[in-house]
């Protein structure tokens, strides 16, 4: 029942998605990665602030979405400058929130820490995908780092369900299997021979392999760093919108760790 929910909602989500970075443009992306992000930030929350109802710290909350939307749109303008100061400005403004929620809460410095890292951990490492979107030969490259995450997830999923049996870190995800983690490297790489062969066939083979195991390492530790946060508050999903995925934060927390990485070597490796 679990892989036949799966199934059916990347069967509809995916090509909803391929038509957007296809047919979307520049600012359909911008706005649905700036909503990706709201949304993604609203589930982080609600791991780490398990009573995040209570007291003052909704409005550091709310901060965190505004400059979620600015970090995003800065990429969309290819801004690092901007980028920075939306970062410095949620530190300043949420740490004068701090110090007046600090008065009723002791826990205010914990979470004042929670919200940087989440504003770093969510908006920021998904605007790298704007930014790559936004660059040469932009739809290819997204379209790239999207597919190598996916279908290396989706093979590691596979493989550890069928054949799996060594635990690759059951303290953090007891279903992931070393032998998942292998064929999920294994086909992150096919998926990115493919995709070379396709969009980029004069990519050097030997930094190409390279960038798709990077891509498929970095999406399986940014998988990884997602179970801590759902491990340490007891959860098994960041939500359930999405059937047989989860929430959003876990349809994507491999994708957010690449983006970096993917924008790295399409910047200034090729």
């Amino acid at each position: 029942m679990m892989l036949k929910k799966r199934l059916i909602t990347a069967a509809i989500a995916l090509p909803l998605l391929f038509l957007l970075i296809f047919k979307g443009g520049q600012v359909s992306f911008t706005i649905f990665i700036g909503a990706l992000s709201v949304i993604t930030l609203w589930e982080y929350f609600r791991i780490v602030y398990l009573d995040s109802n209570k007291g003052g710290k909704g409005f550091i909350r709310f901060f965190a979405y505004l400059i979620s939307l600015g970090i995003v749109w800065a990429a969309h303008i290819k801004s690092f400058e901007l980028i920075v100061w939306f970062l410095l400005f949620n530190l300043i403004i949420s740490g004068m929130a701090s110090l007046r929620l600090f008065r009723t809460d002791p826990s205010a410095p914990i979470i004042l820490a929670k919200q940087v890292l989440g504003v770093i951990y969510i908006p920021l490492f998904l605007s790298f995908l704007v930014l790559i979107r936004n660059g040469t030969d932009g739809i290819f490259w997204v379209l790239s780092v999207i597919v190598i995450v996916f279908l290396g997830d989706s093979g590691a999923y596979f493989a550890g369900s069928g054949f799996g049996k060594h635990k690759l870190s059951p303290t953090i995800s007891p279903g992931k299997t070393v032998e998942g983690s292998i064929v999920g490297l294994v086909t992150s790489v096919v998926a990115g021979v493919i995709v070379k062969l396709l969009f980029f066939p004069d990519l050097p083979w030997g930094m190409g392999v390279l960038f798709f195991l990077v891509i498929g390492i970095f999406a399986q530790v940014g998988d990884l760093f997602e179970s801590v946060f759902k491990r340490h508050a007891n959860i098994k999903d960041s939500g359930d919108v999405l059937p047989g995925h989860g929430g959003f934060l876990d349809r994507v927390d491999a994708l957010m760790f690449a983006a970096p990485a993917g924008y790295f070597f399409i910047q200034y490796v090729f």
